[in-house]
């Protein structure tokens, strides 16, 4: 794999973001936190795939889950539009710079924008192990309202109107 040389706004070459040589990720070994995950999964199961809106642009989007896995732990890939027809039962993918995002509190691997797969032609994993499903685990999460987050404007209407 070459060298990626591109200057970010900041004068940051990503070249040195680029790993040459990365080993996989097991499933079992991802926690919340994880990103920039590479790993190697046998796809187990795919959910039947539905419409969503996206809430920036209103457009229709489709969204499945597939339950994919390892010998250390089971995970559900969030696959959106194309990528939904590209994976099939029985498969084992490649998966690079993907990350953790929690769901309704439960984790989901996600390719994100910057994220891929690549199917493989032979399967390094043998059984995959659903007994430590990751995704049936659940986390409390918060938004930033809950916190006391949001805008200075947010907090001034709870007050009410200011008068000058």
């Amino acid at each position: 794999m070459s060298a990626l040389h591109l200057k970010t706004s900041r004068g940051i070459s990503l070249a040195a973001y680029e790993e040459e040589e990365q080993t996989p990720v097991k499933i079992g070994d991802l926690n919340r936190y994880s990103r920039r995950i590479y790993t190697i999964v046998k796809v187990v199961s795919i959910t039947e795939p539905r419409e969503v809106s996206s809430r920036i642009d209103r457009s229709t989007h489709r969204v499945a889950e597939a339950l994919v896995g390892d010998e250390t732990g089971s995970i559900y890939l969030t696959l959106w539009d194309d990528a939904i027809d590209q994976v099939e039962v029985g498969q084992t993918l490649s998966i690079r710079n993907a990350y953790i995002n929690l769901f309704r509190g439960s984790m989901r691997l996600a390719l994100g924008r910057f994220g891929s797969f690549e199917v493989m032609e032979e399967s390094p994993i043998g059984e995959v192990n659903l007994d430590n499903n990751l995704s049936s685990k659940r986390f409390e999460y918060w938004r930033s309202s809950d916190r006391g987050g949001g805008s200075p404007r947010d907090r001034r209407s709870r007050r009410g109107r200011r008068r000058y």
